[in-house]
């Protein structure tokens, strides 16, 4: 029996039985849950696919077949398999493991992933430009069944079926993605899952007809017909065999003797193929697999609890979720809309009261824009809570569907600016930039939790599309109301909370807070600065700009998105209408995709923590 401590390459898993890789794969699957445990990371997607991935390597030869993996935060017991397991205790961190495929990472990696939905395609591309270079290999394409609910998976599968590329899509059904799945496709997938005659009907069936000697044309098709008649019967639609696509399944994911007789019989089958395989997500550990959608992404934890160690605080996305709860009370036309994510965006609790006016409607950002647009066009306020990385797939529906009909459609776009550990697939910094050049678009942004329930209720009442940008982790108050008392929101007007001289910070959202404590540590110096709240991203306050350029000398622009397009650029956009002499510096994320690690790691690496902005104003503005 090969021990994990001994455990050298891929080519070990070849050499093993049957019956010592499911030792290994309990190994394997402690190993997850020890390491995991110390740096946090995607749990129970990855207790998941132990078996699912020790198979497609006891049978595929990854280096030279492609094992495309779909999101990728099920990819780390591959990484283990692939060289990298002495590398976990750097997972996720500042230069560390990254918590999903990268090509630059590993040779094992055939392509980047992060948002979901994009193996198929991907691995449909290699299949053909193999095919075109008259390359020799096999191209396995990972798919979750959450996956599978975006359009793009079903283009995908649509383009594969008309080509009759050999190709194969592994469907790793365990009827989650990150919360419970929704939708037809579920109910689809459940129907094959519990139809256990299908699968022995299906094959008595093929072998009836294959085995008929000498039949002309008329005879095959009424044999084939007879088939089909079998087929629509057990499985309503066989939708996958209709596609063009050679089903395979259902197939116990945890049994890996199955699983691999099944690859490689598939390997023989020519054309495209779909493997429909069912696994347990969180299996191995009681905690994950009891709550699978808590231990999807884990911080550190107790083992034996399975408890965060970190400290529990109200997020942005629970007040949010708390805030839009208590108006759905008063307001019958406020209704709530997510992208699979009910708990991660908070809106969990509006979901458990108002059941006919919350809607997820699973990974499918697109339709979930168009679906509040039309809510909106016929008098509903819908409020659509989503990441902004994931916003950024329904760019064109933003546009054409609610911003040219301007329509009143509210967008809390959460993970605005940098999220830490997920890394460049995640980090939400192009918001500000491909939302400020869409007409009739209105973007606002909270520095704390009181202004934060403002613009909330601001948004209810505000008759045209609306986006509300807010970052991840703990909403809360910096500022002292009692000394700078707040005052209402209201339409393109900004918020100074310092009133001073010679030099103006003027900060969006979360970097307020940073704005202000260099502002207070520069004031006990004796210096003169002005701090303003934005606010309003769009429009620009204008009335403010003019303000300071006349005041000050100087101009500091502080954001968390990309300088290229962002707030700052507005701001100078402005400024060189009013011919301003002074100087002007724009802070923000620089133009490159951001590494994954912690927050503070990445805000000090890219100088926009408290102790690189008060040097940097004090070094260019104050010394002599």
């Amino acid at each position: 029996m090969k021990r994990l401590s001994d455990y050298r390459d891929i080519q070990d898993i070849k050499s093993m039985k049957f019956s010592e890789l499911d030792e290994f794969a309990e190994e394997i699957r402690q190993f997850l849950i020890e390491s995991i445990s110390k740096t946090g990371g995607h749990l129970a997607s990855n207790l998941g696919v132990v078996e699912l991935t020790l198979a497609l390597h006891k049978v595929y030869n990854s280096g030279k077949d492609k094992i495309v993996w779909d999101v990728g935060h099920q990819a780390y017991v591959h990484k283990i398999l692939t060289g990298r397991k002495d590398e976990f205790p750097t997972l996720r961190q500042y230069r560390g493991l990254s918590g999903f495929p990268k090509r630059k990472e590993s040779p094992h990696d055939v392509f980047d992933t992060g948002h979901s939905s994009t193996s198929i395609s991907a691995g449909l591309g290699y299949a053909m430009s193999r095919d075109i270079l008259a390359e020799n290999y096999q191209v396995i394409s990972v798919i979750g069944d959450g996956a599978m609910t975006a359009g793009m998976a079903f283009e995908a599968l649509n383009h594969a079926g008309d080509k009759k590329t050999d190709f194969t899509v592994v469907l790793n059904d365990n009827e989650m993605s990150i919360s419970e799945n929704v939708g037809g496709l579920s109910r689809y997938l459940y129907k094959v899952r519990t139809e256990k005659v299908y699968q022995k009907v299906k094959e008595d069936m093929e072998t009836i007809v294959g085995n008929i000697p000498g039949i002309g044309k008329m005879m095959l098709k009424t044999a084939e017909k007879a088939k089909d008649s079998v087929k629509y019967f057990f499985v309503p639609g066989m939708f996958f065999e209709e596609l063009g696509f050679k089903y395979f399944g259902p197939i116990d994911g945890h049994d890996i003797e199955s699983l691999a007789e099944v690859f490689e019989k598939a390997k023989h089958v020519k054309g495209p193929k779909l493997i429909h395989v069912v696994t347990k997500k969180g299996k191995g550990y009681a905690p994950a697999e009891q709550n699978p959608e808590k231990f999807h992404g884990v911080s550190p934890f107790d083992i034996e609890t399975g408890k965060s160690l970190s400290k529990s605080s109200k997020t942005y996305s629970d007040v949010l979720g708390e805030t839009i709860l208590d108006m759905g009370e008063e307001r019958q036309n406020i209704v709530a809309i997510t992208a699979a994510m009910p708990s991660g965006t908070g809106l969990d609790k509006f979901k458990d009261r108002f059941p006919e006016r919350f809607f997820d409607v699973g990974i499918a950002e697109q339709h979930g824009v168009t679906l509040a647009a039309g809510m909106a066009a016929n008098g509903l306020k819908p409020f659509f809570a989503v990441y902004s990385t994931f916003l950024q797939r329904a760019y064109d529906q933003v546009i054409h569907d609610v911003c040219i009909q301007n329509l009143p459609v509210v967008f809390g776009i959460d993970r605005a600016g940098l999220v830490g550990n997920d890394g460049e697939t995640h980090h939400g910094s192009f918001d500000i930039s491909y939302l400020s050049h869409m007409p009739n678009m209105t973007i606002i942004s909270p520095k704390g939790e009181k202004e934060f329930k403002s613009m909330i209720a601001f948004g209810a009442e505000f008759e045209a599309p609306l986006a509300i940008r807010y970052g991840k982790g703990v909403c809360c108050d910096f500022v002292d109301y009692g000394e700078y008392p707040e005052k209402d929101i209201e339409y393109g007007v900004s918020e100074t909370i310092v009133q001073g001289e010679e030099v103006a910070i003027i900060a969006v959202g979360r970097m307020v807070e940073v704005g202000y404590k260099v502002a207070k540590r520069l004031e006990l110096e004796g210096r003169n600065i002005t701090l303003v709240n934005a606010r309003f991203i769009k429009p620009v306050d204008l009335e403010m700009v003019e303000n300071i350029s006349r005041t000050h000398r100087a101009i500091v622009t502080i954001e968390d998105n990309s300088i290229v397009g962002g707030f700052g650029s507005m701001v100078n956009t402005e400024l060189l209408k009013l011919r301003y002499s002074g100087e002007v510096v724009n802070l923000g994320i620089k133009d490159e995709f951001i590494e994954h690690g912690d927050n503070e790691d990445l805000y000090r690496e890219l100088g926009l923590d408290e102790d690189s902005v008060y040097r940097l104003i004090d070094k260019s503005f104050f010394k002599e």
